[in-house]
């Protein structure tokens, strides 16, 4: 599929922090990017499987028709199609000049129990800091975001499905990839939700930063569900 060389991979969840930061990026009102939505069907019948997993897409293009930032919004789906879609997702990812790898950019709000360091959880106690790390060549976009967050170490353990997955298949197709990671708090306090709230719009602001955009805080409809800092979610051994 066509994309911008900026290309920001979200899958959906039942929070909607996805949701979120795909309806949160807008243009800016100064700048002349124009919104294109569209939705594409990936066929995942090569992995056995039947069903076809829907891409909701939004283009941001400026007044030469030149594609700025696509944002690919990946259905919910759980493992082992997840590794499917993913694969077919990121690997349909083509950009506007042929010469140059589109940037992948991939943002998660989590849990600090899904990020680990020789077993030890890595983002405890952090003071909502936005953390990244990258795979692949360095381009413009990710030393920009290099400059905005805070290192994570290559050999940190991803506790959570698709963003273990998709950090390791980009690594594999030596794509630009960066994860870009923000601290999650899952109790219900209203404290955690504010703080919480407070880091996604700092993604968002973020994200915005790499082109013509703005993030609209009242564009976002996020109702985050509490889980338990111990749970761990089926298949992720695979990704470790």
């Amino acid at each position: 599929m066509k994309t911008a060389e900026k290309v920001i991979l979200l899958f959906e969840d039942s929070d909607g922090f996805a949701a979120s930061i795909s309806d949160g990026l807008q243009p800016n009102p100064t700048s002349s990017l124009q919104t294109l939505k569209e939705c594409v069907d990936l066929s995942l019948e090569q992995y056995g499987i039947k069903e076809k997993i829907s891409v909701n897409i939004t283009h941001f293009v400026d007044s030469n028709g030149v594609y700025q930032v696509s944002i690919l919004l990946v259905q919910k789906c759980e493992p082992p199609v997840l590794a499917c879609a993913v694969n077919e997702a990121i690997a349909s990812v083509d950009g506007e000049s042929p010469s140059s790898m589109p940037t992948l950019i991939i943002p998660f709000l989590l849990p600090e129990s899904k990020l680990k360091l020789d077993d030890k959880i890595l983002l405890k106690n952090v003071n909502a800091a936005l953390h990244g790390i990258h795979t692949g060549p360095d381009t413009d976009t990710i030393k920009a975001l290099v400059n905005r967050t805070q290192k994570l170490p290559s050999s940190l353990q991803i506790n959570h499905e698709a963003l273990a997955c998709s950090f390791q298949l980009a690594r594999v197709m030596n794509l630009p990839t960066f994860l870009l990671v923000g601290p999650s708090d899952k109790s219900k306090s209203h404290k955690s939700y504010e703080e919480d709230l407070k880091v996604l719009c700092e993604i968002g602001e973020v994200l915005a930063s790499l082109s013509s955009l703005c993030f609209v805080k009242e564009k976002i409809t996020w109702t985050p569900t509490k889980t338990s800092r111990e749970s761990m979610e089926p298949w992720r051994a695979l990704y470790n």
